[in-house]
């Protein structure tokens, strides 16, 4: 037999037979596990070798790769977009790339892995890139196989994640210490007894406010260069957001951190590819790279990043102190974009300081800013009440907690916002803060004491109360339109007229295969032919057809659920497929609907084809299971078959349909 690390050479009906195994595997495991196992299933069998694939899904690892499996290979695939371990592969050619290249080039990575390098023990493999998940597949967050804008909104996501709890709690804790603890001063203040418990309570909401920059630009660090970078990113964060290391007044908030966090991760990646002796190589990640690139980061941001923020910032706060003769309207406006630009970055603290420092002389300004302070996390709250559809369920509670730390002039409860959708998010909150900033200064708004939101007005801190609402009011409500305007761009519905004239299902029962998939798809929920010509209107069509059966108690809960999956990344697969799916109680049973479109709806598939099998799976939250995932599995197994797909393309009737999906087994 040949020898494992030595391939024959020669590939193809020409060439010696190879024994060859893979892994396959994406973020949530579902439809592109499969399809890429099947793909380097069917790429071995027609170059002549054989070929045998552990898939590890969400439901767990099935064909599992055995020791002697392992003995007698002549090479492996790791095609995964996560966590693979590849000790078990000591010794032999392995070739590690993310989930989209299996799908896409199974018979390029059969050739290269006659080439690939002999795997020396230990580790984990994650694709092409190192870092984990970085490869964004149709079942994860991102979207785009892999494309580089992939990977950088993948980890961004990353960070803001891990973020969203240390705001939420940070913010609350704080606000609940200054509602119940505080005690009003006679110039309008609230202050905490130092000693007190509610006092030690807002001491904690402190430290998780804190720590809310560094773990953002840790985890955008760590998904881009896996754990060597986590230190680096952290301790950059840090840095980033302490202005006393490179001499400012306030540091660079959650903009900095998403600057370190990326600079180290990157760092990190690139200080993996330098060739070290053998004996060093073992200290790399725990000793070596953290340590090398902490240093790195940390001093380049003092003395390259830091200096000329602080310069810059100096120089901000002198030219707001030249514009306190002109136009109140104007001066609030100014003040409005900069305490809503980055909440609580040094942007905003620059405009905030401005206004404090003259809260004795001039109120009105300390006004302005105390109107635009808590716009950004109401009107992102009102967001996510007003269009409930476009937020994850996590941004939705989110958007709970915001409204409430707005409450208490809290700005920072809209970062996990900004840090996710920046293009969108920043300028709605600009918007509103510059609208709150211009009402107040017309209106001649004063506040006596430096801090913002409502709670100043309750507390009897400020001069003009109802105009200071109306500020906040028309600021939250310009920021909240904003954001599901600029959200909503792109998305559409279907034309009632259409939905109402299409089918909701055959109109007498057809001959032949009357279920298939367990029963979960029947003739009742296939469509020869979708009307709509857009995604969002394409789920909204596809859950009217579930909904004929009865099983679907609540059709909109069900495209809101479906819309937010999309949220997180394409369901929409390459080779003309999409398979939209939700877990919700807004059904009472598992149901699969299938739909053809003549034209095809653009699904932001990774390969770039419209999707013209479009196949809706929704279960119940409660009973569900791990039968959507099996459902998936089966569908993207058998989708990949290039004569499958013409046949159910092909096929002139709703019986027809179903006898060619009846070959899913």
């Amino acid at each position: 037999m040949t020898s494992p690390a030595d391939p024959p050479d020669g590939v193809g009906s020409g060439g010696p037979r190879l024994r060859l195994l893979a892994v396959t595997a994406c973020p949530t495991g579902i439809a592109h596990t499969y399809m890429a196992a099947e793909k380097l299933v069917q790429a071995a069998q027609a170059l002549g070798h054989e070929m045998k694939v552990e898939t590890q899904g969400s439901i767990g690892a099935e064909n599992v790769l055995s020791d002697n499996d392992v003995i007698q290979a002549d090479g492996i695939i790791v095609a995964a977009d996560k966590d693979v371990d590849l000790s078990r592969f000591a010794g032999k050619r392995v070739l590690s790339v993310g989930v989209a290249e299996g799908i896409h080039h199974p018979e390029r990575l059969i050739e290269r892995v006659r080439s690939a390098p002999v795997h020396e023990g230990g580790g984990t493999g994650r694709g092409a890139g190192g870092g984990p998940a970085l490869a964004a597949s149709a079942d994860g967050p991102g979207g785009g196989g892999g494309k580089q804008r992939g990977v950088g909104y993948k980890a961004l996501m990353n960070g803001v994640s891990y973020m969203i709890p240390f705001v939420v709690v940070g913010g609350l804790l704080i606000a609940v210490s200054l509602a119940l603890g505080g005690h009003a001063q006679p110039d309008g203040g609230l202050v905490i007894p130092e000693g007190s418990f509610w006092k030690h309570v807002n001491d904690i909401g402190v430290i998780g406010f804190t720590l809310m920059v560094p773990i953002l630009s840790g985890y955008i660090a760590y998904a881009i260069g896996d754990r060597p970078a986590l230190v680096p990113g952290m301790i950059g964060g840090w840095i980033a957001n302490t202005g006393a290391l490179y001499d400012s007044e306030s540091g660079a908030g959650f903009i900095g951190a998403i600057v370190t966090g990326f600079l180290a991760g990157y760092l990190v990646v690139w200080i993996k590819k330098i060739e070290v002796p053998r004996f060093v190589r073992p200290i790399m990640p725990v000793i070596v790279i953290p340590i090398v690139a902490t240093s790195a980061l940390g001093l380049f941001f003092i003395y390259v990043i830091g200096k000329p923020i602080a310069w810059v910032f100096e120089h901000l706060t002198d030219w707001l102190g030249g514009l306190t003769g002109t136009s109140a309207a104007l001066l609030g406006v100014i003040l409005g974009l900069m305490i809503a630009f980055d909440m609580g970055g040094p942007v905003n603290k620059t405009a905030f300081l401005f206004g404090a420092g003259l809260v004795s002389r001039n109120p009105e300004i300390m006004g302005m800013c105390a109107a635009a302070i808590p716009v950004p996390p109401l009107g992102q709250g009102l967001a996510t009440l007003l269009r409930r559809k476009l937020f994850s369920e996590q941004e939705r509670e989110t958007g709970l907690a915001a409204l409430f730390m707005g409450f208490f002039g809290i700005t920072e409860g809209a970062i996990p916002f900004a840090a996710a959708r920046p293009a969108r998010v920043i300028p709605a909150n600009m918007v509103g803060g510059a609208v709150a900033g211009a009402v107040a200064g017309l209106a001649a708004v004063t506040d006596s004491v430096p801090h913002g939101g409502p709670i100043v007005a309750v507390l009897g801190a400020v001069g003009g109360v109802p105009m200071f609402f109306v500020a906040i009011a028309v600021g939250a409500a310009a920021t909240a339109l904003t954001t599901v305007t600029l959200m909503s761009v792109g998305s559409g519905t279907a034309r009632e007229s259409d939905l109402a004239s299409a089918p909701t299902a055959p109109t007498e029962p057809v001959p032949g295969v009357g279920e298939v998939l367990s029963g979960y798809l029947t003739e009742a929920t296939v469509r020869q032919r979708l009307v709509a010509d857009e995604k969002e209107a394409a789920i909204r069509e596809m859950a009217e057809l579930l909904a004929a059966t009865g099983k679907v108690t609540n059709a909109d809960a069900l495209v809101a659920t479906a819309l937010t999956r999309e949220a997180l990344g394409t369901t929409g697969l390459g080779e003309e497929i999409a398979i939209p799916h939700a877990k919700t109680d807004a059904v009472s049973a598992p149901v699969v609907g299938f739909a053809r479109s003549a034209e095809g709806v653009e699904w932001g598939a990774p390969d770039g084809t419209r999707a013209r099998l479009i196949f809706m799976i929704a279960v119940p939250e409660a009973a569900a299971g791990d039968v959507h995932l099996r459902i998936l599995a089966l569908l993207s197994r058998r989708l990949m078959d290039p004569g499958f797909r013409e046949r159910l393309l092909a096929a002139p009737d709703t019986g027809a349909i179903m006898r060619v999906l009846g070959e899913i087994q």
